[in-house]
C-alpha cells in the first residue's frame, strides 16, 4: 500500500513531519511490530527532561516484550474505541486505541486530522477491498514495508486467549475502521483500559469495579469460620479476592480498581472522588490536534465530577467523553503563549482548583505506621509458616526449640523493620523540601509555602533563602547558575535564560522527552541555585529573577527520580524464583513422606493427635527456617566489601546479576581518559596562502604582542579570529571570583590568559547604541596586550583598549555539535559570529574555500594520534545593532564562516585504564568504547588501551551513495589503515585484498581475522533503521568502537546488545550516559554522590577499576547463593531422612537434639559459608545462573542420596548390635531414648559439618576456604563438640541430648561411617557428579533430538568465523 494513494509526496511529509518527530529507536521504516518508544531528543525517560546539560536519556529501554504479557482483567474482545487520542511521541498510550473491537454490531469512529496518520483497520471487508485494489488511507509505517508486517484477520484477532491477542496485536498498534461515525460501545462503558506510561516503560491494566454485597458477606463470614485462614490466603491471592467481592463494573461507574502492570504486580485502589464544577480543559488542556481545527464549545464542557486515580504517585484523571483515565502531569494551561501574560501569576480561586486536580507540590512518601510494617512483615507466606511451625511444635512439647526459634523470628522481623523504616526515613529526606516562597497571587506579591504552589504560579528566584528549586518551573526574567548532580551524576553548573514565547510555543509536557530549546531555560525540581541574578540591564523594572511553576509534586523530575527509586523494575534474575519452585518440590516430598508415616503411625496404632502433629512436623523440617536469611547472605556481604572500595549499590538484587556480564561498555572521556584535556596548542590556517600554520602551544606565540615579534609575510587576522573565540566561545560563569563551566572550556579560556567580566544574558532591544545602557560579559587581553597593534596609529581604535562584549550566544547543542557567540570590539559598528565545534560539523557551515587541502589529511592526522581536535570558524557582521543582533537566528549567525583554525587537546589514558582493559579481556568479557568523541581519536584510544588490538585491521564504515536518513543508503567498510583492505557489506567478513597491492604492508594478511570495526553514530542510527537484522547483528558482534553516538544512541547500543542474548553493562561519569546506565544490566556511574540515581553501582575511585571489582563480588555472591542454598536443601534432607527412619518405629529426635543441629552447627555455619571474598583473578568461564539447571541439580540429588545411604548403613548396622535398645513405643509421645536415634543424630552432625566442606565452592570464582576463618574455626568447633558427645560426653550432657550407651568399636564405627560418607561426597562432587551432569545433558539431547539453547550472539559469531 503506497502513503502517496492518498495524499501526494510532499505534503505527506510536510504533514508528517509537523505531526510527528521522527523516531530514534524506531526506523522510518520498521514494522509496527517493533517499535521502540525513544525519541530523537536528547533526553528521554523517567527522568525524561532532567538532562538539559550533557542532552542525556534517562529512559531504560528494551523491547516491550513483557507487555505482551496476559493481563488477568482486560479482554481484548471487550475493548472499544474512540479515538487515537494520543500522538506516537505522548507520554501515554492508551492501549485500547491500538486494540480495537467489536463486541456485537458495527464499530464506528470519527476520524480527524491525527487519524490520517493512523494505520486502518483492515477487517475482513477492508481486506478484500485493497485486494480489489481500492486505495486506502496512508500508514505511519514509513517508506519501507516490511514482510514482518502482516495483518491479522478478524478470526484470527478475536482469539479469547488475552495472551495470544495480545502478541499478535502490540500495545502500539493502532486499528482504525475507515470512515465511521459512532463507538460501538456497550450501553455502560467500558470495564478496563490498558495504559503504556512512557516515561516509566510500564504497562498496565486498569479494570473497574464495585463492592459486591453478596460477595463482601460472604468474605466475612469465610474469614470468621476459618479463624483468618481465609484472610490469609486471599491476601496472597489477591486475584481471588477481587474475583469473590468484586463486581467488575464500567469505568465510569466504578468505586475501586485493579491495576495489573506487565510484571503482574496487583494492586488494589480505591478512586477518589469529588464534586468539581469546572470545564474539562481545566483538567486536561486542549489536545494538540486541537491546532488543527476549529474551537468548538462541546469540545470543553463542564465536568461535575472529578474522579482521581493515584497509582505510584502518578495520577491519572477520568475522562468522560473519551471514558478512560489519562495521565495528569501532561497538562499545560491553553493561556501560556507569551511570556508578557503568563508573569501576571493566577488568583487564588484558580490555584484553589489547580491544588485540587494536581495535589500538593510535595514529594510526600506515604510512610505506613510500625503496626503496618510487622503485619505486612508477620503475615508474609514464610512467616507465617514460622508461627504455624511454632505452634505445631509448641503442641509436640518442644518448647525450649520453639522459644529459640520464637526470638530468631522476633530479631528477624524486628531488623528488617528497623532498617525499612530507616530506608524510609532516608528516603524522605531526600524527597521533601519545604520552605516558604515569595508568590505573585491576584497582582500582589506573599510568602506561601512552598507546597502550596500550583501550575502557573509565578514565584521569585532571587529570594536568598531559597537554596534549590521546589518544583519545575520556567525562568520567565533573570539568570541562574544550578547544579544538576543530583539528576545526572555531574556535578558541572549549567547556566539557564529567560524563556521567550517560542520556549512556552515548544514546551509539551505530554511528551516523553523535552525539547533542548526549553531545557535551557528549565529550572529543574531539586536541583541547587548557585546564582540567581535579577535582571541586570538598568532600564529594567524588575528587582527579581521570576519563574513559571510547571509541573509540581511527584509530576516533577525529581518526583519520577523519587518513583524510580521506591519501584525499581524487577531484574528478571531467577534465583529467586526458582528457589521457590525448588522448595515446593521438597514440600511434595514431603508430602509423601507425611502419607506414609501417617499409615505408619496408624499401623503402630499411636494417639491421634500425636500422629497429626508427627507428620505435619516433617513438613517443617523439608522448609527450614533460615531458608530465606541464608539467600541473601552472600548479596549482603559483597554489599559491605564494594562498600569498602568506595563501590556503592542502590539496587541489591543486581549484585549477582554482575557475575553474569559478558560485554562491557565504556564511554571514553572521563572513564577511560582523564577528565581535563589540556591544549596542545592551536593550529591556524595562514593566509594568503591558505595553508596550517605550525602548532603554537603558548597564545604569545599565536598573537606576539610586538610588532617585531610577528612575521611581516603572515596575515594575522586568522591567529585574532582564533584567540578571540578561545576567549569569548565558552560557557564560564564567575561564581565567588572563581569560573565555574564546562572543564574543556576553562582549560581553552586558560590557555588565552585574557580577563572575562561576565555580564547580562538577556540585553533590552534598542535601535541604536544610545537606547542601550547595559554590560554585556566582557573579554580583556593581557596586560601588555591592550591595544591592536594592527589598526593605524591614526585611526581612534588604536588608543581604545581591546574589549569584545558578547551580544548573544548559542549554547553547544550534541545534535549541531557546535556553540557559537556574537561579539562586537567596543566602540565599533561592527560586530564578528565566532564558532567552535566538531571538525565534521564545519563543513557545513563554512566556505569550501577556507579550508585549507590539507585540512582532512591534518585532522586525522592528530585524531589518529588520539588527540581531540576542535574547528573555529568565524566571519565579519558590517553595520550590527541590538536589535539585528536579538532578531538573528542561529541558521543565519552560523552560515557562510571562513574556516580560521583547530584547536587541538591533550586527551591521557588514565592510569589504570589499560590494565584493566587487559584484565577482562583476559577474562573473556568483551569490551566495548562508546562515546561522543571523533571516531578516529576514539580508535587511537582504543588502540592505545588494548581495547583494540594494535596490529589488526580496523574498519570503519562510510556513506558512499545517500546519507543516514535514506534507505537506499550505501556502505563501505575501509581499513582505518589501509583504504584497501575492506569487509562485505553484508556479511561484515573481510574481502580478499586486490591482486596488485603488496599486502606484507603496513600489516599482513592473517591480521585481517583478528579484525575489529568502529562504528560512527550516523552508519550505527542506518544500520539500527534500514539495514537487514544479519547486517545489525553482525555489527553488534565485531563493533569495538562506537563514536560519535548521541546519548540516546548509547542507550540503544545497550538495548540491542541485550537484545542477542548479551548480559551488558555499562561504564560512564553520569550526565550523558544515564540513558545507558540505566538501560544496562549492571550500570556502574563513577560520580562524586554516594548513591547517584542515574546507576545501580556509583564508585567514587574515578577510574574503571570498579569494573572488575563489581564482576568478581557479583560472581563470588552468585556462587554463595547458590552453595548456602544447596546445603540448606542438603541439611532438609539430611534431618528430613533421620526423621523418617525414626518414625518407623515411632521414634523421633529430642528437643535438645533439634535445638543443637539448627542454631549450632545450621546458623553459624551457613552465616560463615557465605564469608568467602571472591577470587583475585577473574575466571574465562562465568558461573551458572539458573538453580534448575542439571549442573546444579544432578550434584544436589546425588548428595542427597548418598546421605540417604549412610543413615541406612548405620541404621540397619546398630539394629543388629547386641547392646542394641529399641524404642519403646508410647502412644501418646514419642521416645527419643533409644539407640537408633542416638546414632543417627551423631552420624547425622557428622554429615552436616563435612558436608559443608563439600560444598563450599573455592576459585575460580571464590576465594578457598583457608582464606574464610571464621568459617574453618566454626567447622573445627563443630567437630570437637560433636567427637566429644561420640566419644566422652558428661553424665549431663548425655541426658540433655537423650543419649544411649554404644560400645567403643561403634563409635569408632560411626566416626568412620561419618570420614567415609565425606571422601565419597568429596570426590563425588568434584569428579563423579559433573561428569554425569554432562553426560546427562547429551542422552537428554539425543533422546529429545533437540540442541542446547545458545546465546544468539555466540551463533552469530560462528556463523561469521565460518
Amino acid at each position: 500500500m503506497s502513503r502517496n494513494n492518498s495524499v501526494d509526496g510532499e505534503e505527506w511529509q510536510r504533514r508528517r513531519s509537523a505531526m510527528y518527530r521522527r523516531e530514534s529507536n524506531m526506523s522510518e521504516a520498521s514494522c509496527i511490530q517493533d517499535v521502540d518508544m525513544a525519541q530523537d531528543e536528547v533526553f528521554s525517560g523517567p527522568m525524561s527532561e532532567s538532562v538539559p546539560t550533557a542532552t542525556s536519556v534517562f529512559s531504560h529501554r528494551r523491547s516491550r516484550a513483557d507487555s505482551n504479557a496476559s493481563f488477568t482483567y482486560y479482554e481484548e474482545e471487550r475493548d472499544f474505541d474512540s479515538e487515537a487520542e494520543e500522538e506516537t511521541e505522548e507520554a501515554v498510550f492508551d492501549e485500547e486505541d491500538e486494540q480495537g473491537g467489536q463486541d456485537g454490531g458495527e464499530r464506528h469512529n470519527s476520524l480527524d486530522a491525527a487519524d490520517t496518520f493512523a494505520e486502518p483497520e483492515l477487517d475482513g471487508e477492508a481486506e478484500e477491498e485493497e485486494q480489489n485494489g481500492h486505495k486506502s488511507r496512508p500508514s505511519l509505517t514509513g517508506t519501507k514495508k516490511s514482510s514482518a508486517y502482516s495483518r491479522t484477520s478478524k478470526s484470527s484477532r478475536r482469539t479469547s486467549r488475552a495472551s495470544d491477542t495480545s502478541a499478535k496485536a502490540p500495545l502500539l498498534r493502532r486499528h482504525h475502521s475507515a470512515g465511521s461515525d459512532q463507538s460501538g460501545y456497550r450501553l455502560e462503558g467500558r470495564l478496563s483500559q490498558k495504559i503504556y506510561i512512557l516515561t516509566e516503560d510500564m504497562t498496565i491494566v486498569v479494570a473497574g469495579f464495585t463492592t459486591s454485597t453478596f460477595g463482601f458477606i460472604l468474605y466475612v463470614c469465610m474469614c470468621i469460620l476459618t479463624a483468618g485462614l481465609a484472610y490469609l490466603i486471599l491476601r496472597w491471592l489477591p486475584k481471588w479476592y477481587v474475583r469473590i467481592i468484586g463486581k467488575p463494573t464500567a469505568l465510569a461507574k466504578a468505586d475501586w480498581v485493579v491495576i495489573e502492570n506487565q510484571w503482574s504486580e496487583m494492586m488494589v485502589q480505591d478512586l477518589a472522588k469529588e464534586e468539581f464544577g469546572q470545564a474539562l480543559s481545566s483538567v486536561f488542556g486542549y489536545n494538540e490536534k486541537s491546532k488543527f481545527r476549529d474551537y468548538d464549545e462541546d469540545d470543553d464542557p463542564i465536568m461535575d465530577e472529578l474522579k482521581i486515580l493515584d497509582y505510584r504517585y502518578i495520577r491519572f484523571c477520568y475522562h468522560p467523553l473519551k471514558d478512560k483515565f489519562v495521565l495528569g502531569n501532561t497538562w499545560k494551561d491553553p493561556a501560556w503563549t507569551e511570556v508578557a501574560t503568563v508573569r501576571g501569576g493566577i488568583d487564588s480561586d484558580e490555584q484553589e482548583i489547580r491544588e485540587r486536580i494536581f495535589g500538593k507540590n510535595a514529594i510526600n512518601i506515604e510512610q505506613k505506621t510500625t503496626g503496618q510494617l510487622l503485619l505486612d512483615e508477620a503475615f508474609h507466606p514464610f512467616y507465617v509458616f514460622q508461627i504455624a511451625s511454632l505452634l505445631l511444635w509448641s503442641l509436640d512439647s518442644y518448647y525450649y526449640y520453639a522459644a529459640c526459634i520464637f526470638i530468631i523470628s522476633v530479631v528477624s522481623i524486628g531488623t528488617t523493620l528497623v532498617e525499612t523504616k530507616a530506608t524510609m526515613k532516608r528516603l524522605r529526606e531526600i524527597s521533601r523540601f519545604e520552605c516558604d516562597i515569595r508568590v505573585l497571587r491576584g497582582g500582589f506579591w506573599r510568602y506561601v509555602e512552598s507546597s502550596e504552589l500550583v501550575p502557573g504560579d509565578v514565584y521569585e528566584v532571587t529570594d536568598p533563602n531559597l537554596g534549590q528549586f521546589p518544583c519545575d518551573s520556567l525562568l520567565l526574567s533573570g539568570d541562574c547558575i544550578v547544579n544538576e548532580s543530583m539528576l545526572t551524576g555531574e556535578s558541572v553548573p549549567v547556566s539557564k535564560t529567560p524563556a521567550e514565547d517560542e520556549t512556552l510555543e515548544l514546551l509539551n509536557l505530554s511528551a516523553a522527552s523535552l525539547h533542548p530549546d526549553v531545557a535551557k531555560h528549565m529550572l529543574f525540581s531539586g536541583t541547587k541555585i548557585i546564582r540567581a541574578r535579577r535582571p541586570q540591564d538598568d532600564k529594567s523594572t524588575e528587582a527579581a529573577a521570576l519563574a513559571l511553576v510547571v509541573r509540581t509534586g511527584f509530576n516533577t523530575t525529581k518526583g519520577a527520580l523519587v518513583r524510580s527509586m521506591l519501584f525499581p523494575k524487577p531484574s528478571g534474575f531467577k534465583f529467586y524464583r526458582d528457589s521457590f519452585r525448588y522448595i515446593s518440590v521438597m514440600a511434595m516430598i514431603a508430602g509423601v513422606g507425611f502419607v506414609a508415616s501417617f499409615f505408619n503411625f496408624i499401623r503402630l496404632g499411636l494417639e491421634w493427635h500425636l500422629i497429626v502433629v508427627r507428620a505435619l512436623d516433617l513438613i517443617t523440617i523439608v522448609v527450614p527456617p533460615a531458608l530465606p536469611a541464608t539467600l541473601t547472605i552472600g548479596t549482603n556481604f559483597a554489599l559491605q566489601r564494594l562498600k569498602s572500595k568506595l563501590i556503592f549499590c542502590i539496587s541489591p538484587q543486581r549484585v549477582n546479576v554482575g557475575g553474569k556480564i559478558d560485554v562491557m561498555c565504556f564511554d571514553k572521556t572521563g572513564t577511560l581518559t582523564e577528565d581535563g584535556l589540556d591544549v596542545l596548542g592551536v593550529r591556524v590556517v595562514s593566509r594568503p596562502a591558505n595553508r596550517f600554520s605550525d602548532l603554537h602551544t603558548d597564545s604569545s606565540a599565536l598573537l606576539p604582542g610586538g610588532a617585531y615579534e610577528r612575521d611581516p609575510t603572515v596575515d594575522y587576522n586568522a591567529n585574532k579570529a582564533i584567540l578571540y573565540t578561545m576567549a569569548t566561545c565558552h560557557s564560564l560563569r564567575i561564581v565567588d571570583d572563581e569560573f565555574i563551566g564546562d572543564p574543556l572550556d576553562l582549560k581553552m579560556f586558560e590557555f588565552t590568559r585574557w580577563q572575562y567580566e561576565e555580564g547580562s544574558d538577556r540585553p533590552a532591544g534598542g535601535e541604536d547604541e544610545d537606547d542601550y545602557s547595559l554590560s554585556p560579559s566582557v573579554a580583556r587581553p593581557p596586560p601588555g596586550m591592550e591595544f591592536d597593534i594592527d589598526e593605524d596609529h591614526d585611526s581612534p581604535n588604536s588608543k581604545r583598549p581591546i574589549e569584545l562584549g558578547v551580544l548573544k550566544s548559542f549554547e553547544f547543542v550534541s545534535q549541531l555539535r557546535r556553540a557559537s557567540v556574537i561579539v562586537r570590539q567596543f566602540g565599533e559598528k561592527s560586530g564578528d559570529v565566532y564558532v567552535k565545534g566538531a571538525p565534521e560539523a564545519m563543513k557545513d557551515i563554512c566556505r569550501p574555500d577556507s579550508f585549507p587541502p590539507d585540512y582532512d589529511e591534518l585532522l586525522a592526522y592528530y585524531t589518529h594520534r588520539g588527540f581531540r581536535v576542535i574547528a573555529c570558524a568565524a566571519k565579519h557582521i558590517f553595520r550590527l545593532n541590538w536589535l539585528k543582533v536579538q532578531k538573528m537566528k542561529r541558521e543565519e549567525a552560523e552560515s557562510n564562516l571562513e574556516f580560521v583554525g583547530f584547536i587541538v587537546f591533550e586527551n591521557k589514558l588514565k592510569d589504570r585504564t589499560t590494565e584493566i582493559i587487559d584484565e577482562l579481556s583476559e577474562a573473556n568479557i568483551r569490551t566495548v568504547m562508546c562515546t561522543g568523541d571523533n571516531i578516529l581519536t576514539a580508535i587511537s584510544v582504543a588502540r592505545e588501551c588494548n581495547l583494540v588490538d594494535r596490529n589488526a585491521h580496523c574498519f570503519v564504515p562510510h556513506f558512499v551513495e545517500g546519507n543516514a536518513h535514506m534507505p537506499l543508503s550505501k556502505l563501505v567498510w575501509e581499513s582505518v589503515d589501509n583504504p584497501v583492505y575492506q569487509l562485505d557489506e553484508n556479511t561484515l567478513k573481510p574481502l580478499p585484498p586486490p591482486a596488485e597491492h603488496d599486502s606484507s604492508l603496513p600489516y599482513d594478511v592473517s591480521n585481517l581475522r583478528n579484525y575489529s570495526v568502529a562504528v560512527p553514530g550516523d552508519v550505527f542510527r542506518w544500520i539500527v533503521d534500514f539495514a537487514s537484522p544479519k547486517v545489525l547483528h553482525e555489527m553488534l558482534v565485531v563493533g569495538q568502537v562506537f563514536a560519535r553516538m548521541s546519548p540516546d544512541e548509547k542507550a540503544e547500543l545497550i538495548d540491542k546488545l541485550q537484545s542477542i542474548d548479551y548480559c551488558a553493562g555499562f561504564c560512564g561519569d553520569g550526565a550523558n550516559d544515564c540513558g545507558a546506565l540505566k538501560a544496562a544490566d549492571v550500570g556502574i556511574s563513577l560520580s562524586e554522590a554516594e548513591a547517584s540515581v542515574a546507576a545501580p553501582f556509583t564508585s567514587r575511585v574515578f577510574d574503571i577499576s570498579c569494573v572488575p571489582e563489581v564482576i568478581r563480588e557479583g560472581r563470588a555472591a552468585l556462587v554463595t547463593s547458590f552453595s548456602c542454598f544447596k546445603y540448606m536443601s542438603l541439611y532438609s534432607a539430611i534431618q528430613f531422612t533421620s526423621v523418617s527412619f525414626l518414625y518407623a518405629s515411632a521414634s523421633n529426635l529430642g528437643d535438645f537434639q533439634f535445638l543443637y543441629i539448627d542454631l549450632l552447627l545450621i546458623l553459624p555455619i551457613a552465616i560463615f559459608m557465605g564469608w568467602s571474598g571472591p577470587f583475585p583473578e577473574l575466571a574465562k568461564k562465568r558461573p551458572t545462573a539458573s538453580l534448575v539447571s542439571r549442573k546444579i541439580l544432578t550434584p544436589l540429588l546425588g548428595q542427597i542420596l548418598l546421605c540417604v545411604l549412610t543413615q541406612l548403613i548405620g541404621w540397619l548396622v546398630v539394629r543388629k548390635q547386641p547392646w542394641y535398645q529399641p524404642p519403646v513405643i508410647d502412644r501418646d509421645h514419642s521416645n527419643s531414648h533409644n539407640s537408633e536415634n542416638t546414632t543417627l543424630f551423631l552420624l547425622s552432625c557428622y554429615q552436616y559439618i563435612l558436608s559443608a566442606v563439600v560444598l563450599s565452592v573455592g576459585p575460580p570464582f571464590r576465594q578457598s576456604m583457608a582464606h574464610n576463618l571464621p568459617f574453618v574455626i566454626t567447622l573445627l568447633v563443630a567437630l570437637a563438640i560433636s567427637s566429644y558427645m561420640l566419644f566422652d560426653p558428661a553424665p549431663w550432657l548425655e541426658s540433655l541430648m537423650e543419649l544411649t550407651w554404644m560400645s567403643i568399636n561403634f563409635r569408632i564405627f560411626v566416626i568412620a561411617l561419618g570420614v567415609g560418607y565425606f571422601a565419597c561426597s568429596y570426590l563425588a562432587e568434584r569428579q563423579i557428579f559433573p561428569r554425569l551432569s554432562k553426560w546427562i545433558g547429551r542422552f537428554n539431547q539425543r533422546v529429545r533430538g533437540r540442541q542446547k539453547k545458545r546465546k544468539e550472539y555466540k551463533l552469530i559469531l560462528e556463523d561469521m568465523r565460518t
